[in-house]
């Protein structure tokens, strides 16, 4: 994440919804109290730090795989001169980063969806009913809701799909009728599916509004390089918009949005005895922050301005780890002073919480520990407030790779494929050595035969000086074979099973020369497909541990603080990456196939006209709220050209047996008009060809010539 966007989040609520350590003039130290809370931090930032040293062992390999840097696990011998590193991981994990990203946005669009429940709240008022005067009276008067049925539902079936709720449908006996709609391909919307769809748009706006797609890039490429890629959010910020008054002055406008976050895995120190995010206890995030940054935390409610104060003036206190010295390159190594701030998100006890001078609430006091979220650096506290969210759940989000039963921490690319990026640096550097060595002579000298003292170097145009009367060849050359064709044979084999232990075949990244089934158009598309099956799992990871639990957060972020009721209803949550994994060829042909279905009259009420035409229009990466009427708009459209035929009748086809009208004026009877355009598409006439003298004629006779 960009410095300059640290910590912008902030939940949006007022004083009295939240529960937070009062700030006082005189600040609170270390010794003070407060100091128990700031070492319940540290422990559990250090257990989480040590905990994590193998997994950062792993992402410094597959760094330096990644970056094409040797580690000091390999040691060259003195016969050993290249220094080759062929960076096939980089070219993988690229690869697979960019299929996950056309994936999850080849659409231009988030793939999280928001759908009413299979009963949803509303359905009864929805559909048609066929009444008489004391239903209807029974109606006014309050004694009972009306039901309607779906398009082409019948009573029974209406009945069966109610269930329990079918006492509220004994009033009215066989009152109820199919209901067919007003047209037979109208959709009846019922309350819950309105909120759905406009709670959908709201959330896909607010995840444009927070910059989403570059936050779930960054993630995505983590999750391709180190195994694990890290989301957070949403918060309430203040976003600035530019403005400028009628006399010309700069008054730019605030409005509070939702914001989701990337953060980066190095940052990320989890409970280390979870194995997913549901299981985790608590969470801290490392922050790396400039004086400026610091003390910026003073505008933003719940924090302790005279404890942020303090902190800034003992000094800086941000000290690099050791994986940080070694990715960091020496000619970017920054000077400037740096504090370490920690975020801790999790539960503490609520005795160490009434130590701290937080008024927690009398429903809460019953428990042993309370979630919280604290913040602290230098041994200060800079904010502590009880966890704003309702239900209460820790706002990050851990999506795998390839999951790791055995840890919250999946496994990535650069891990799958450490031992082939290893046997391929091996190969290559033996085929450049053994390259280099084949293409020079090894001079051999034989001192006798030369006068002594001469310089033994080779150039050309050299002149040795013999010995008089020495016998023999005193200047060999010895040629060594070429075996480098044999090492990069080797070297292809070892590409082969990276290929096979990431699951991304060369071919998907742009490699030429496929052999075998792989040459052929329809061979190359059954290679794809297999391709797709190992990229399927990873998507649904970001469906499961991403998408669903992000768009679910946004959604009760949207609940609980957003006062729109148009948008509230019995909704769900449903993230649909894996569903754009089918190739949108295959579905739009799909679609239509469907479409052709539904020009049955008989089946067409059945079909959800709305939804197909929607889904066409995502299948050729059309943007459907562009492209695709409402039903109201669709109803008025099929008006208009019901009019417009009525206008323009199409002419009728002609009937067998009745004379072909006559042609244009001076054409015979019966002929065929030709193309005289010259643009072709003009048939060749059937009647009798003109004389001379006669209309139409061109030929020059003479006489008769013109």
């Amino acid at each position: 994440m960009e410095e300059d966007e640290i910590l912008n989040e902030e939940v949006n609520m007022d004083d009295s919804e939240v529960s937070f350590i009062e700030d006082s003039e005189e600040g609170l130290g270390a010794d003070e109290p407060v100091g128990s809370i700031v070492n319940y931090v540290q422990q559990r930032f250090y257990k989480a730090e040590e905990a994590r040293y193998t997994e950062e062992q792993r992402w410094i390999k597959a760094y330096r795989n990644y970056r094409g840097l040797y580690g000091p696990d390999v040691s060259f011998t003195s016969t050993e001169k290249s220094k080759v590193f062929v960076k096939v991981t980089k070219t993988k994990v690229l690869a697979a980063y960019g299929q996950i990203v056309e994936v999850l946005f080849g659409a231009n669009k988030f793939p999280i969806s928001i759908n009413p429940t299979v009963l949803p709240d509303g359905v009864l008022e929805a559909v048609h009913v066929e009444t008489d005067d004391n239903i209807k009276k029974m109606e006014s008067d309050g004694q009972v809701d009306i039901p309607k049925l779906e398009p082409g539902e019948t009573f029974p079936e209406f009945q069966e799909r109610l269930a329990g709720l079918r006492s509220k449908l004994e009033p009215l006996g066989d009152k109820l009728k199919e209901g067919e709609g007003s047209t037979p391909t109208q959709i009846t919307f019922h309350p819950a599916m309105v909120a759905a769809k406009k709670m959908e748009k709201k959330i896909h706006d607010q995840l444009e509004e927070s910059n989403a797609r570059k936050e779930l890039r960054t993630t995505a490429f983590e999750c391709a390089l180190f195994g694990t890629g890290i989301m957070k959010g949403p918060f309430a910020v203040d976003k600035e918009y530019p403005n400028w008054s009628e006399e010309g002055d700069y008054e730019p406008i605030l409005k509070t949005v939702p914001k989701c976050s990337s953060v980066s895995t190095w940052n990320f120190y989890p409970d280390p005895d979870a194995i997913n995010m549901d299981d985790a206890e608590y969470v801290v995030e490392r922050h790396k922050m400039s004086r400026t940054q610091l003390r910026a935390l003073k505008k933003r409610p719940f924090f302790r301005e005279n404890a942020i104060d303090t902190a800034v003036s003992m000094g800086e206190s941000y000290t690099k780890e050791w994986w940080e010295q070694i990715m960091e390159d020496e000619a970017n190594e920054s000077k400037a002073e740096r504090y370490q701030v920690l975020e801790f998100w999790g539960n503490v006890e609520v005795d160490l919480l009434k130590d701290q001078k937080v008024d927690v609430p009398p429903e809460l006091e019953e428990y042993d520990q309370v979630s919280v979220n604290i913040w602290t650096c230098n041994g200060q506290v800079l904010r502590l407030v009880l966890n704003p969210f309702t239900p209460s759940y820790i706002p990050y989000y851990s999506v795998p790779y390839e999951v790791n039963p055995y840890s919250l921490f999946g496994v990535g690319i650069a891990e799958n494929m450490d031992d082939t990026q290893t046997l391929m640096n091996g190969f290559m550097r033996m085929a450049v050595d053994n390259a280099a060595l084949s293409g020079n002579l090894i001079i051999e000298v034989d001192e006798t035969n030369l006068v002594p003292g001469q310089d033994l170097s080779v150039y050309p145009g050299k002149v040795f000086r013999r010995q008089g009367g020495a016998p023999g060849q005193a200047i060999f050359g010895t040629k060594f074979p070429n075996v480098s064709n044999e090492n990069l044979q080797l070297f292809d084999k070892a590409r082969v099973l990276a290929d096979e232990s990431t699951g991304f075949p060369s071919f998907a990244h742009g490699q030429t020369g496929v052999s075998g089934v792989g040459r052929t158009a329809s061979g190359i598309s059954m290679l794809m497909s297999a391709a797709n099956g190992s990229i399927r799992n990873v998507v649904k990871n970001v469906d499961d541990y991403l998408l669903g639990p992000l768009g679910k957060a946004f959604f009760n972020f949207n609940m609980q603080f957003d006062f729109d009721q148009d948008i509230k209803g019995d909704l769900e949550v449903k993230a649909q990456g894996t569903e754009s994994l089918m190739a949108n060829e295959v579905r739009s042909q799909r679609l239509m196939q469907f479409l052709q279905v539904t020009q049955n009259p008989a089946l067409a009420p059945f079909a959800k006209m709305d939804y197909v035409m929607r889904e066409i229009a995502k299948s050729m990466d059309l943007d459907p709220d562009k492209v695709v009427n409402s039903m109201a708009d669709a109803k008025l459209q099929a008006e208009l050209f019901k009019v417009f035929r009525e206008q323009n009748p199409e002419p009728a086809a002609p009937q067998e047996g009745v004379p072909a009208q006559p042609g244009p004026k001076g054409a015979p009877a019966g002929a065929q008009v030709q193309d005289t355009s010259g643009a072709g598409g003009g048939t060749i006439g059937t009647g009798t060809a003109p004389q001379p003298g006669e209309q139409g004629f061109s030929g020059n006779t003479g006489e008769g010539a013109a």
